[in-house]
């Protein structure tokens, strides 16, 4: 199965449908609740576009480069930036778009939680020391250079800093929203694991045995591969919720307001 080919099954097409539904409840009169209403998703979904290019881009060309994973010439077009064919950028923008309509699509039929108290702030400092620790021990395994370890210590060390960014401004946003979330992260995680798996199994890309683990799920799909989407569809989810609800908007007045 071709690079492109993945991306049409298992992105384009759910992006279309999810394209559809949101079209659907427009036309039902469904919207998102005035509390995730403070920025519209699109221009959220966009913004995540955006930092998925930036931020992802030099990590993922290192990968190539030092053969953590690598990537079947005859399946992809030969068109590279850097060391990464373009098709791995097309999944760097497709992602985002992917999981923030599945986050809107959840954002307009779902349950809400309840308004945020002003009681958050041990949530907050409390998720981000539990990950800082996370982060310093992955940092650990490569200043040592354990080389099985490599891939899972650079997924860490690469999406913690900006996930305990998130957890510390609006952990307790986050936490309210806890059912949302739940819903977004999981089941996407998941979908993107089995699909990741099958590219696997047809030679699309491959984990180098010596970088990983070895702990594979159903023998096919390396555990690194579940983390990296499981880590991917947080920053995604995270971000877009932090982005559109009141409540994170109220709170950056109020840092403003103590700023000056």
């Amino acid at each position: 199965m071709s690079y492109f080919v993945f991306l049409l099954r298992f992105l384009m097409i759910p992006i279309a449908v999810l394209l559809g539904l949101a079209w659907w409840d427009k036309r039902r009169g469904r919207e998102t609740a005035v509390a995730l209403r403070s920025w519209p998703v699109s221009w959220a979904i966009a913004l995540h576009v955006l930092v998925a290019l930036i931020y992802t881009t030099p990590w993922d060309n290192y990968l190539v480069a030092t053969r953590v994973w690598w990537y079947d010439p005859a399946l992809v077009t030969g068109i590279t930036l850097g060391w990464v064919p373009i098709e791995e950028y097309t999944f760097f923008i497709l992602q985002p778009i992917l999981g923030g309509l599945w986050l809107h699509f959840l954002m307009q039929n779902t349950a809400y939680g309840l308004p945020v108290t002003d009681d958050g702030l041990r949530i907050r400092l409390w998720s981000v020391a539990v990950l800082g620790v996370v982060w310093f021990g992955t940092a650990v395994i490569l200043i040592t250079g354990w080389q099985p370890g490599t891939y899972l210590a650079l997924e860490l060390v690469w999406a913690l800093p900006p996930i305990m960014l998130q957890l510390g401004f609006g952990a307790d946003i986050l936490w309210q929203n806890r059912r949302i979330v739940f819903l977004s992260i999981v089941p996407l995680t998941l979908y993107l694991s089995a699909a990741d798996a099958l590219a696997i199994h047809w030679g699309t890309w491959t984990i180098d045995p010596a970088q990983s683990l070895n702990i594979y799920i159903g023998n096919v799909l390396p555990l690194e591969e579940l983390i990296f989407f499981l880590l991917t569809n947080t920053l995604i989810t995270f971000g877009i919720i932090l982005i559109c609800a009141q409540a994170s908007h109220a709170r950056l007045t109020s840092l403003k307001r103590v700023a000056r």
